[in-house]
């Protein structure tokens, strides 16, 4: 069968199954999440998680990545042009250490640098040439800038693999940097931002000298401010209908500076937080008889999760530990064999776009 993409012919050759190795970098900075994974097609899309590792970014890199939207346009190029080089190794090491062989391409969703698709621009840095080139393999990557192009919020993307891999659930939340959550609704996929979570409280754990809040001990320990709590729920955000999305230029902008003006204990600010987050996430789950699943790293605090459970009326599952942290980098995956195929992985009713669309650019290795 022959098909054309802007009068190029190919063959089709779609096969059912395919090896991925597929890469996620959130905004929290808890590292580069890379993932083996397997995709079968037997009626409907399935998985098998073969390797995974989180890799820790040195403490250069953190401090480079927490302050990109400081950097003009040509030091963030050069630090475009250093991060793709950087995790080409990063991959490198992984495939090699894992002994991995068998791979159809690399999917990768690169780190955010600046996002705001309300001026028309979203722009991950480690989607270029020279990672397929030193790798010498297939790599597809920057999902986002297409559907910004078409009027999206070009977030979030893993709405698409909540709907094809985990549709026995009536919610998929990821707490990342940012909560997360996709639904089906009137048969269509809505998914939109929630709030900030680990994006805000591990920059205030940081403070204390630690890269998270342990299980969330330290907000237990802490007392809610109710005077800081009112003015987060009150943010013109939460009263935004969706497609909608968050990034790091808000939260410095607009959620860092609130808090700064109280001058309050730290752990203060992390029970404050939460409770705040809390009730964001929990206003989206209160149908009862209903399942909430559960993912990203927010899904290790415990005081985090106790405290949804306590506010919302949907049972809170939390899968094996795997899913928990993969999840993300493994519908990157699904996002490039769908790329691949040259089928819909960006879903207008998620991101607000024109249309579905399939999103994101393959690179071929020119070696």
């Amino acid at each position: 069968m022959l098909f054309s993409i802007d009068n190029v012919i190919f063959t089709n050759m779609l096969t059912n199954q395919y090896f991925v190795v597929s890469v996620m970098s959130g905004t929290s900075l808890d590292g580069i999440d890379i993932l083996y994974s397997k995709f079968s097609f037997n009626t409907k899309w399935d998985f098998k998680i073969i390797e995974f590792e989180t890799l820790n970014y040195p403490e250069n890199w953190v401090s480079k990545l927490k302050q990109l939207t400081k950097f003009t346009k040509t030091e963030l190029k050069a630090i475009d042009d250093e991060y793709s080089v950087y995790l080409a190794n990063q991959i490198s090491e992984f495939i090699e250490i894992k002994r991995i062989s068998n791979i159809n391409f690399i999917a990768s969703h690169g780190h955010t640098a600046l996002h705001n698709p309300a001026e028309g621009y979203t722009y991950q840095i480690g989607n270029q040439q020279k990672v397929a080139d030193f790798l010498n393999q297939k790599f597809i990557c920057d999902f986002r800038v297409q559907d910004v192009e078409l009027g999206g919020q070009g977030a979030p993307l893993v709405p698409i693999g909540d709907r094809l891999l985990f549709s026995d659930y009536n919610y998929c939340i990821n707490l990342g940097g940012f909560a997360n959550i996709s639904f089906e609704e009137n048969e269509e996929r809505i998914a939109f931002d929630i709030c900030p979570v680990n994006i805000v409280l591990n920059h205030y754990v940081n403070k204390l000298g630690f890269n998270y809040d342990n299980k969330g001990k330290i907000a237990a320990s802490g007392n809610v401010n109710d005077s800081l709590l009112e003015k987060l729920n009150n943010l013109d955000f939460y009263n935004q209908v969706p497609p909608k999305s968050l990034g790091l230029e808000w939260v410095q902008n607009c959620i860092l500076p609130m808090i700064e003006m109280y001058e309050i204990k730290t752990k203060d600010v992390l029970r404050t937080f939460v409770e705040h987050a809390s009730i964001q996430i929990s206003e989206f789950l209160n149908v009862e008889n209903s399942t909430a699943f559960i993912t990203g790293g927010g899904a290790y605090n415990l005081f985090l999760i106790d405290r949804i459970k306590e506010l919302s009326n949907s049972e809170i599952i939390i899968p094996s530990d795997e899913i928990v942290e993969y999840k993300e980098a493994l519908i990157f995956g699904l996002l490039g064999v769908l790329k691949l195929r040259n089928e819909v992985n960006c879903l207008k009713s998620v991101t607000g776009a024109k249309k579905d669309h399939s999103s994101g650019v393959i690179l071929i290795p020119r070696n």
